[in-house]
């Protein structure tokens, strides 16, 4: 017998808002499958505002309250029976943020939890991130937010630490990340991968999964330090149009993606790791997953 359930998950950043629709398929004697229905990204960048002037402006809480009105519509259509919203970086830092949760509530019926970079990085290691983890390696899981970066190492496919920085796409793009910041990552990841022989990447985030599928290759197959940074060369010697007309990136994505390679190559390169495994994972999945196993 074949029970299919539906959960939905809202995950609002900082340079982007998604619902992501799951079936959750449970069948006698086999494991539960999770297989995604829809996927809706809004390209409402919060961290331009919560960054540069604190605060989400009127006109992007006008936008946020559609979305979710759509986002509400939406789950309707497809019979969500349950549904998590969570809010990052850009939501924790505008100091409006609480207020803005309550509007939407209020026009919307959404409720949404605003989320720390340590739950963050929780909820993300729920998701099929474990599938990917050969019990044997070791591996730095690197997801690149518009206002944060979460940091996870894993080994003999156990979390060993964690931990988030405030160094992301929107935030590199306004000049707002300093040295010491940068200075404080490479000594996290030197300090906690030294131990360790081999450390290999996996990389989350629209961008990363941008520039794999630029490269053609199959969903298991990873990227190289070399060729990322030889993408990154690429990328950097295009216009932002020429990046949109020639390569068919989205308006919001055009930019952003030159910091995100940034933030994956140095991780690389501090780490010594000289792959990066994109298994097209992050927050969203890891909310539906949480859910269903009671860990929200």
């Amino acid at each position: 017998m074949i029970l299919i359930k539906k959960y939905a998950a809202i995950d609002i950043g900082s340079n982007a808002m998604r619902l992501l629709i799951t079936n959750i398929v449970e069948q006698d004697g086999k494991e539960t499958q999770f297989n995604k229905s829809a996927l809706i990204r809004v390209p409402i960048r919060l961290g331009q505002d919560a960054f540069t002037v604190g605060e989400i402006t009127a006109e992007n809480i006008d936008r946020m309250v559609d979305a979710m009105k759509a986002f509400q519509l939406l789950m309707k259509v497809y019979k969500v029976e349950k549904y998590k919203a969570c809010a990052t970086s850009a939501m924790r830092e505008a100091y409006n943020g609480k207020e803005v949760v309550e509007i939407i509530k209020q026009k919307s019926e959404i409720d949404i939890d605003i989320i720390d970079g340590k739950v963050e990085a929780a909820i993300i290691a729920s998701s099929d991130l474990h599938s990917f983890l050969s019990t044997d390696k070791t591996y730095l899981y690197v997801d690149v937010g518009g206002g944060s970066t979460e940091f996870s190492l894993f080994s003999d496919g156990k979390m060993i630490t964690s931990k988030s920085f405030k160094n992301g796409t929107v935030r590199l793009l306004n000049n707002m990340v300093n040295e010491v910041v940068w200075i404080e990552i490479e000594k996290w990841i030197k300090t906690n991968c030294e131990p360790y022989d081999n450390v290999t990447l996996i990389g989350s985030g629209g961008n990363i999964n941008k520039i794999h599928k630029l490269s053609e290759k199959q969903q298991d197959k990873p990227l190289s330090y070399v060729y990322l940074s030889a993408q990154y060369q690429y990328l950097n010697s295009l216009t932002y149009e020429q990046r949109i007309a020639e390569l068919g990136l989205n308006t919001d994505r055009a930019d952003v993606i030159i910091p995100a390679t940034q933030i994956y190559l140095n991780a690389m390169k501090w780490s010594g790791a000289r792959q990066i495994y994109v298994p097209k994972i992050g927050l969203s999945d890891g909310i539906v997953k949480a859910l269903y196993y009671g860990n929200i």
